[in-house]
């Protein structure tokens, strides 16, 4: 397993235990966790008091199109579930097992598109309210500095980057909010591959990335 020094915040492992977060924010969180003993091992326990309360409950009668509304919503695409996260033989694999259920495989058939200084992306089809892409940076480039005006969640695949915070190598996860203002640079060492989840767009402090940023849906 990884050895991970960044990690999810408890109130982020609740959410997702409790099932509240974007569909977008489930998928890196899934990804993350089975990259993750530690993370892993505290969802389980979040799971278990969870599940500890639901048998405490009386149950309640539900109306009688429940069933065929949540199919409507499954079919519609508004519960699009990630899979329980579960450590695997990861292998030379780049991508962690719940990502390759979304990319159709590994990265090898990731359908990458240019965003420019030879950096690029693929937007993962997730649910509206929060967005789900894989980033491939360059050795050595720089991202535009930003900040956020919501919560961004990057997790590491493959490589590095290092910004104002700190260093952030495979199996690491960054939590960025409205306080957070960075330039994360890829690791000279291998080109970086992340996977990040917004819930509202970045702020870009350049004219040029500004302009682009509708293009290219960040």
């Amino acid at each position: 397993m990884h050895n991970v020094k960044h990690h999810l915040t408890d109130q982020l492992l609740m959410a997702y235990s409790a099932g509240t977060l974007p569909e977008a924010f489930n998928l890196i969180v899934a990804a993350h966790v089975s990259m993750c003993d530690d993370c892993r091992a505290q969802l389980a326990s979040f799971d278990s008091v969870g599940g500890a309360l639901l048998d405490g409950t009386d149950s309640q009668p539900v109306a009688e199109d429940c069933f065929a509304e949540t199919m409507r919503l499954i079919t519609s695409g508004a519960l699009s579930p990630v899979k329980r996260p579960s450590p695997s033989a990861q292998g030379a694999s780049v991508l962690p097992a719940p990502l390759r259920d979304y990319v159709g495989g590994d990265v090898d058939k990731v359908k990458w598109k240019p965003i420019g200084m030879g950096v690029k992306q693929a937007i993962l089809p997730t649910s509206k309210e929060a967005s789900a892409r894989l980033l491939y940076i360059p050795a050595g480039t720089a991202v535009p500095d930003h900040g956020h005006r919501g919560m961004e969640l990057t997790l590491v695949l493959q490589g590095a980057f290092v910004d104002e915070t700190d260093r952030f190598g495979r199996g690491d996860i960054e939590i960025a909010d409205e306080d957070l203002t960075h330039t994360p640079v890829a690791d000279i060492g291998e080109d970086c591959i992340c996977l990040a989840a917004t819930d509202a767009p970045l702020r870009f402090n350049k004219l040029i990335p500004r302009i682009a940023q509708p293009f290219f849906r960040i």
